[in-house]
């Protein structure tokens, strides 16, 4: 069997496992894996893996990029590889049944992987495939890949044991997957979160300088009282309409929460559930409730593509007829609320569904997004998507798809300058990391700004350890510019996740965000000015309240910098 040097042409069918390529310093020999991928002999591979193994123990750089275009030529892989050797030996590419590439994992270690990928004929998807040496099989991700042009995949998975693994591909299409610039690195969790930290401290902090005077001259030794209250990263939370009437509902989310979302307050079937009967007072009276709070509120949502979510009147209604009741409820909800919120949800969910597409036309969402534009020319418009980054054996709202959905958008005559937003709900069950953060690479390379819109993990024993994990690769991922909970308070209980009980004391979940919060606002303890009058620090983005105290001042200084945007401030007395 001959294998050009770097190139694999797999032919993978549903039935898989009717053959194995393994490294060997020969190329690529087949031997036969038993069904949990184990069962393999090559002393040689074995050898070969633990070597790759060593040399990526150091510390590696994460590689963050990602090239979204169908290319000609594959670019080189990352990493070198990573612990993926490609073959030397010459010849003619050899299509191989059901092919199984061998490696060697380490215990506790997250597996980024790339490769390149196209078929030999036609378009569809393809899936990678890692099983990690417990024997569990992981979907690392999945794209759309077609002939005449290579694709990129960005993916991975995590090992939690030690041994041989295996990696191969799979796909409905008969074709053949040719795969090349395979690349599998691994890191450590603490390599891993060291990664996260290096962008939190490029992205999120700054150095900054106070400058404190009294009468025109430096005050040194000034004691300082520094706290965070507005602007940075945003992170916020949904709320429902039952924090109207509750006064602790009220004290509890504003005193964390400077962003918001209504649940579903805006949507539709809220607005207009009965034809003709528009009442908007509780979604104005939530928006009144931000404003007098400093919140920032998501539109959410203009449409919403499930056929599920629709009043019986608008499913019945005639194309001509459908068609005039989306223009009036556009017009209602974007005028009514324009210049109020900073995002619009513009259509939800339209990978997954498609009602207002089959009912009025393949550019339907196009147009919708010119005419929420018009009416509101500043809140960026999102694509909002469940499953994106969640789940990679939902084959539906892949990266790539995302993609090829939101340049239809764009290209929709009189779309190419609105201003666009990457929205994620970001629903996790068990969040498969490396596949996060490969996806948030792919989706980060279209240049457009990134919001993990309704982060929730479901009930389980790692519930709050999910959490937490979810949010720290949101934040610590650079394209990332924002992030929002989906943990509005019932009280006959919430969507999926509470962070409060009904007398709104903090749960588990509740503790982790507070924790979050005051670590991403974190300013030095007891901060003075030196003998200039200035005091420097490396602090968070953000609005902060400096309190100046010192013997000559008859009362304390108290002023609001903004370091969000700046680096410097002067306080004067």
């Amino acid at each position: 069997m001959m294998v050009s040097t770097g190139r694999l042409v797999f032919i993978l069918l549903i039935v898989l496992f009717e053959g194995s390529l393994v490294t060997s310093k020969k190329g690529y020999s087949s031997e036969q894996p038993s069904e949990k991928g184990g069962g393999y002999s090559s002393k040689e591979t074995s050898e070969k893996a633990d070597d790759s193994s060593k040399k990526s123990s150091g510390k590696v750089p994460y590689d963050y990029s990602a090239n979204i275009e169908c290319i000609k030529e594959p670019e080189k892989p990352l990493y070198g590889g990573g612990i993926i050797s490609a073959a030397d030996s010459g010849g003619k590419k050899c299509p191989v049944k059901g092919s199984v590439l061998k490696v060697e994992l380490r215990k506790d270690h997250h597996y980024a992987l790339s490769v390149w990928l196209k078929f030999s004929k036609g378009t569809g998807d393809i899936t990678a495939i890692i099983v990690t040496p417990d024997g569990k099989f992981n979907t690392a991700g999945a794209i759309v890949a077609q002939s005449g042009c290579w694709t990129l995949l960005k993916g991975g998975a995590t090992s939690f044991a030690e041994g041989k693994g295996d990696l191969f591909f799979q796909s409905n299409s008969t074709a053949e997957i040719m795969a090349e610039s395979i690349a599998l690195q691994g890191f450590s969790f603490e390599e891993w979160n060291a990664h996260r930290d290096e962008v939190v401290a490029k992205e999120r902090k700054k150095k900054v300088k106070i400058t404190v005077e009294c009468g025109g001259k430096p005050l040194p030794d000034a004691e300082l009282s520094v706290e965070w209250v507005a602007k940075g990263f945003p992170l916020g939370n949904a709320m429902t309409k039952e924090i109207l009437d509750m006064p602790k509902y009220e004290e509890w989310f504003t005193k964390r929460f400077k962003w918001a979302t209504m649940e579903n307050e805006m949507k539709w079937y809220s607005t207009e559930y009965n034809e003709g009967q528009e009442g908007f007072e509780v979604a104005d009276k939530m928006l009144e409730l931000a404003e007098k709070h400093n919140i920032k509120v998501r539109g959410h949502n203009v449409f919403w593509d499930d056929q599920s979510h629709q009043m019986p009147w608008v499913s019945k209604l005639s194309t001509d007829k459908l068609k005039a009741a989306v223009a009036k409820h556009l017009k209602s909800v974007v005028s009514r609320y324009a210049g109020k919120v900073i995002h619009w949800d513009v259509v939800n969910e339209n990978l997954h569904f498609s009602f207002f597409e089959d009912k009025l036309g393949k550019d339907a969402s196009g147009e919708i997004f010119k005419e929420v534009a018009k009416l509101d020319s500043k809140p960026i418009l999102f694509m909002n998507e469940f499953n994106t980054i969640e789940q990679p054996c939902d084959l539906a709202p892949l990266p790539t798809k995302y993609l090829a959905k939101l340049k239809q958008i764009q290209s929709y005559p009189g779309n190419e300058d609105l201003k666009y937003g990457i929205g994620l709900e970001s629903h996790f069950d068990k969040p498969n990391i490396p596949y996060m953060r490969g996806s948030l690479d792919t989706l980060a390379a279209a240049k457009v700004p990134i919001w993990l819109t309704e982060v929730d993990v479901t009930k389980g024993p790692k519930q709050v350890e999910f959490l937490e994990e979810v949010m720290r690769e949101g934040f610590g991922h650079p394209g990332v510019k924002g992030i929002v909970l989906w943990a509005a308070w019932h009280a006959k209980g919430c969507y999926v996740m509470c962070l409060t009980d009904n007398n709104f004391k903090n749960l588990p979940q509740g503790d982790v965000v507070d924790k979050l919060l005051d670590e991403w606002r974190k300013v030095p303890e007891k901060p003075k000015t030196d003998s200039k009058g200035v005091f420097e620090a490396e602090l968070f983005h953000g609005e902060y309240q400096v309190t100046v105290k010192h013997a000559s001042l008859k009362e304390p200084i108290v002023q609001t910098v903004d370091l969000d945007s700046k680096s410097e401030a002067a306080i004067k007395a």
